[in-house]
C-alpha cells in the first residue's frame, strides 16, 4: 500500500447514537479483511484528558497500559480490534492546542506568526500520522466525537478537508446520522440526516457514506430518498437499526455490503474473509435462554431523572464476555449505593471503582451483607478498598475503620494515600497524577486469584491514589483476609481475597480487570466470579 488510507466518522443529529461502536465495527470488518487497523478518537472538549471529568459527564473513563486516560470508546475499539491502545490514539481539543503552544514557545514555527488555521488542522493530521506509524497501520479510523453541527468540531472537519484536498483517493468520510421514529405515522423521518449532510456540506466536506441509525432497518424507499438528497448512491446509505447485542454490527454492516463500498473507495481488494469466529460468538449470544441475575452497586447512575450505565461500561462489557461463555445471558440490575434494598436475589453482587465519600456507608453494608450471606462478591478498585474496611470493622474488630480519602481523621486509617500522592493532593494535582496504567502484581500459590490466572504473574490496569495500609496487613491477615496478588516488591496489596472455606467467591482487584476483557476472551476474574454466580443460582 503506496499511502496511508484515512476513514473518518463523524457524527450528524445528535451524539450518543454509536459512532464508536459504527467505528470498531468497521475496524473490526476490515481487520477480518486482513488490513492492518488503528483507530483515534478525537474529542472536542478542552480537558487535556478524560481523567478530570466526573463519569456522569462524559461516560466511563478508560484507562490503557500506559496509563492515558480516555474516553469510553478506546474500550470499544480495544474490545473489538483486541489490540492495546496508547495515548497516540487519544485526541482532545486541549491536547492538540497544548502541542501547538508548545511547539511555538519552543520556536519550531521559525518564528513565523502561529494561526489556528492552518497550524491546528495540520497538528491534528501530524497526530493522526503519528498513531497509524505507531501501530504500523495501513488504515486509520478516526472517530469524531459529538456531531458536524457543534462549533468546537469546525477545526476537526477542517483536518480532513485539507486530508481529502491533499489526498482525494485516500480519505473516506462517513456520516452517522440517526433516523427519528414518529410513532403515529411509523416512519423514519430523513429530513434530519439531510440537514446534517448539509451542515458538513459547508465545512467543504460531502460524506462519501451515511450509517443510517435508527430504531428500525432503513427501508429502499428511505435510502432512496436520503441518496437523492445528499448526492450520494443507494448503495452508501447503510442502514444500523439497534440491535440487542453491540457485537452484533460488525455482522450487520457487512451484511448491508459496508466493507466492499469502503475498500472500493479507497481502491482496495480485500485478501482474505475471517468474521467466522465473531459470527459464531454472535450465533451464541443470540441463542441464550438461560440468565444469571448479578447486581452492581455503585453511585455513579444518577444523571439527573435518568440513568447512565456508561458510567461503567466495562464492568459491564466484562460481565457479559463471561456470562457469555458460561452459556448465560446475564441479567444486570443496577444498585444504587444510596438505596439498594434487597440483595438476596441476585446470583452475584458487584462494587466498582469510585472516589469520594457520597453513598459509601451503602457500598460497605452492601459488602457486608455478600460476605455473610455468602453471596458471591467481585470488589474494583474502590469496591476492593471498601471490602477491606468491611472486613477490619466487622470481622478484625476494628471498628470504625475507614479510608482517609472519607475519614480523614478516622482511629484505624486501613486505606490510606500512597506517601507518593499526598504532595499532589496537598498541591491540587489531580489531573494524571494517580498511579496508572498497567503494573505487575505477584499471586499467591492457592489462591482464587491464582487458579483463575493459571500464572504466577500478571499485569493489569490501575486508577487509583489509595492503598492498603501496611499496617494493618498483618492484622486483616490473621483474621483471615488473603492478599494474594501483591506488588513485586511486596509493598502494594493487589488482591484480597476470602478463602474457598469462607466463602464462594469473594474477591476485590486494586487494579481494573473490566479494563482488559475481551469478548472472544472473557477476563479470568470475571470468568471465576461468573462460575460462582451460577453455582449459587444451582444452573
Amino acid at each position: 500500500m503506496a499511502n496511508k488510507k484515512y476513514i473518518f466518522v463523524v457524527g450528524g443529529v445528535m451524539s450518543g447514537v454509536g459512532k464508536g461502536v459504527a467505528t470498531a465495527s468497521i475496524g473490526k470488518i476490515l481487520q477480518a479483511k486482513g488490513f492492518r487497523i488503528t483507530a483515534v478518537k478525537i474529542d472536542p472538549y478542552v480537558n487535556v484528558d478524560a481523567g478530570t471529568m466526573n463519569p456522569t459527564e462524559h461516560g466511563e473513563v478508560f484507562v490503557l497500559d500506559d496509563g492515558w486516560e480516555c474516553d469510553q470508546d478506546l474500550g470499544n475499539y480495544e474490545r473489538f480490534l483486541d489490540k492495546n491502545f496508547t495515548q497516540a490514539n487519544c485526541l482532545t481539543t486541549g491536547r492538540v492546542y497544548l502541542s501547538v503552544i508548545n511547539k511555538e514557545r519552543a520556536l519550531s514555527y521559525g518564528g513565523k506568526c502561529v494561526e489556528v488555521v492552518p497550524h491546528i488542522p495540520l497538528q491534528i493530521i501530524e497526530d493522526i500520522d503519528a498513531a497509524a506509524k505507531k501501530d504500523k497501520a495501513e488504515i486509520v479510523l478516526v472517530e469524531i466525537g459529538g456531531t458536524v453541527g457543534e462549533y468546537q468540531n469546525i477545526l476537526f472537519l477542517e483536518a480532513i478537508r485539507f486530508l481529502k484536498l491533499k489526498h482525494p483517493k485516500d480519505v473516506v468520510t462517513i456520516l452517522v446520522s440517526y433516523l427519528p421514529l414518529r410513532n403515529n405515522d411509523n416512519e423514519l423521518k430523513t429530513k434530519p440526516t439531510q440537514y446534517a449532510v448539509r451542515t458538513l456540506n459547508s465545512t467543504g466536506i460531502q460524506p462519501d457514506m451515511v450509517l443510517a441509525r435508527a430504531s428500525v432497518p432503513l427501508d429502499q424507499k428511505r435510502k432512496q430518498k436520503i441518496a437523492l438528497n445528499c448526492n450520494l448512491e443507494v448503495e452508501d446509505v447503510i442502514s444500523a437499526p439497534d440491535v440487542r447485542d453491540v457485537y452484533e454490527m460488525p455482522l450487520i454492516l457487512e451484511k448491508a455490503g459496508i466493507s466492499k463500498r469502503i475498500l472500493s473507495k479507497l481502491g482496495l481488494k480485500s485478501r482474505k474473509k475471517d468474521l467466522k469466529e465473531w459470527s459464531a460468538l454472535v450465533g451464541r449470544i443470540k441463542r441464550l435462554k438461560k440468565t444469571v441475575r448479578i447486581g452492581i452497586v455503585g453511585k455513579y447512575f444518577g444523571t439527573g431523572s435518568f440513568i447512565l450505565s456508561d458510567s461503567y461500561l466495562s464492568v459491564i462489557e466484562s460481565i457479559k464476555h463471561a456470562a457469555y461463555e458460561a452459556g448465560y445471558k446475564p441479567q444486570i440490575d443496577w444498585v444504587d449505593a444510596g438505596n439498594q434494598g434487597s440483595l438476596s436475589k441476585y446470583h452475584g453482587v458487584v462494587v466498582p471503582g469510585g472516589f469520594g465519600g457520597r453513598d459509601i456507608e451503602g457500598k460497605i453494608k452492601a459488602i457486608r451483607y455478600a460476605r455473610e450471606k455468602k453471596i458471591p462478591f467481585l470488589g474494583l478498585c474502590y469496591g476492593m478498598q471498601l471490602a477491606t474496611v468491611e472486613f477490619a470493622r466487622n470481622v478484625a474488630g476494628l471498628r470504625g475503620a475507614n479510608s482517609t480519602e472519607i475519614d480523614k481523621k478516622t482511629k484505624y486509617p486501613v486505606i490510606d494515600v500512597m506517601p507518593e500522592q499526598l504532595e499532589k493532593l496537598q498541591g491540587a494535582k489531580y489531573g494524571g497524577t494517580m498511579r496508572l496504567g498497567a503494573y505487575p502484581a505477584l499471586l499467591k500459590e492457592g489462591a482464587i486469584a491464582r487458579k483463575a490466572y493459571g500464572t504466577k504473574k500478571i499485569s493489569e490496569r490501575h486508577r487509583h491514589r489509595y492503598e492498603v495500609n501496611p499496617e494493618y496487613i498483618e492484622r486483616l491477615e490473621e483474621k483471615g483476609l488473603v492478599f494474594s496478588g501483591k506488588s513485586p516488591d511486596g509493598v502494594l496489596m493487589e488482591i484480597a481475597e476470602l478463602p474457598k472455606s469462607k466463602h464462594p467467591f469473594f474477591l476485590g482487584t486494586q487494579f481494573h480487570p473490566e479494563l482488559k476483557s475481551r469478548p472472544l476472551s472473557p477476563h479470568p476474574l470475571f470468568r471465576e466470579f461468573i462460575k460462582a454466580a451460577l453455582a449459587k443460582k444451582g444452573r
